[in-house]
């Protein structure tokens, strides 16, 4: 297991004394501290048994996986799910997987589901409340359950190098680390690159050894370089949307979480801002690994297309990586494919709402859009995405 201490007491720091004494922030930072503390401490002891029950796991190759990385609300979850159709070829990572990253547990949990469908299906009807409850409220913008396919984030809450920190501590400035991974210094980057291996190992290993790893991590936007120097022979797939429609889209579903923890959080608040100038700093990051990375191993897509045109999209990855496609996942991508153009988005978000402008924007990632011709309207809602 890996913990970036260093990060991990500024943001006890800042929450608990760099702030203003406010009782209901402490309380729900504080239960779920507690909570992750008694998971990493859970995921530690099964992961120390692996190396004793599972050795072999040290030995499972990760030959040339695909990973699709952009900044959030790209349309990440769309493409996943829909390459994840064909588990003949790939394995995804599952959300349950990302929370207990470890062979013994997940193991364990196999076995007690089996007995619980014996049992009357106990287990999953817990897990569907939990579900219903915990993740029901973001249904609308980001679909979550414990089997289905998800971003590796569960993987790096462990070790407080992820932007889901920023959830409960929303001071992306003075953690900036956290989801910019590039930026920490290079030793801490390579233990955190080393764990990540290590939890794509165990994965491949119970789940698909032969198969060709399947990764979704939004997170991954600022680390892409310490990414490709762990894995030289990735499949690298960069979903590129109008920074105008995703940075407010995005922000919309954290402040969801930061106004339930600290009521006076306002939209516009420094915030928004702060996690907005992360955001466009991921565009510029991967803007530049763009203009770098070898064809071969790396594909850019639009987001415009992935939405209109998704069938077609999803056929191009197939054969830019020489990925053999049977015709089951021929059929399973016809049929995602009229189903996602179906899907219309209920959400709207302006960047106004959240203190930025068109203007701010464009000082930002001027450059990019500019060179992809995307449209800066003085005022315009933004659209959710099938993220």
């Amino acid at each position: 297991m890996y913990l970036n201490l260093g990060l991990t007491a500024k943001a006890l720091y800042l929450s608990y004394l760099g702030r203003p004494f406010q009782a209901r922030r402490w309380i729900i930072v504080t239960f779920f501290l507690l909570l992750l503390t008694l998971c990493w401490i859970v995921v530690a002891i099964g992961r120390a048994l692996d190396h004793l029950l599972f050795p072999d796991f040290r030995n499972q190759k990760i030959i040339r996986p695909v990973f699709i990385i952009a900044p959030p609300r790209s349309g990440t979850t769309f493409l996943q799910k829909l390459l994840a159709r064909n588990r003949r070829a790939f394995a995804p990572v599952l959300m349950y997987q990302t929370i207990f990253p470890s062979i013994t547990i997940q193991k364990i949990i196999h076995s007690v589901a089996r007995a619980s469908r014996i049992k009357g299906g106990l287990l999953s009807d817990i897990s569907s409340w939990i579900e219903r409850h915990c993740f029901g409220g973001w249904d609308g913008m980001h679909k979550m359950r414990f089997a289905q396919p998800e971003e590796d984030d569960g993987f790096f809450v462990y070790t407080f190098v992820t932007e889901a920190i920023y959830l409960l501590f929303p001071y992306v400035r003075d953690l900036w680390g956290a989801g910019f991974a590039d930026d920490l210094p290079p030793r801490q980057r390579r233990r955190l690159m080393r764990y990540y291996r290590s939890c794509l190992q165990r994965h491949l290993y119970l789940n698909g050894p032969d198969k060709i790893l399947l990764s979704k991590a939004t997170q991954l936007s600022g680390s892409v370089q310490s990414l490709r120097a762990e894995f030289p022979d990735a499949r690298i797939i960069n979903i590129l949307r109008n920074p105008v429609e995703s940075v407010p889209s995005h922000i919309s579903v954290f402040y969801t979480v930061w106004h339930w923890v600290d009521p006076s959080i306002r939209k516009d608040g420094p915030e928004s801002k702060e996690y907005a100038e992360l955001a466009t700093a991921w565009f510029l990051h991967l803007e530049k690994f763009d203009i770098s990375a070898r064809s071969e191993s790396y594909l850019r897509i639009f987001y415009t297309d992935l939405v209109r045109r998704p069938e077609t999209v999803a056929r191009s990855i197939y054969s830019h990586f020489h990925i053999p496609l049977t015709p089951r996942a021929s059929r399973q991508i016809e049929i995602e494919s009229r189903r996602a153009l179906e899907y219309k988005s209920s959400h709207h978000y302006t960047l106004e709402e959240y203190g930025l402008n068109p203007a701010w924007i464009n000082h930002e990632v001027g450059g990019l859009m500019k060179r992809y011709r995307f449209p800066l309207p003085l005022r315009a809602p933004s659209r959710g995405s099938k993220r």
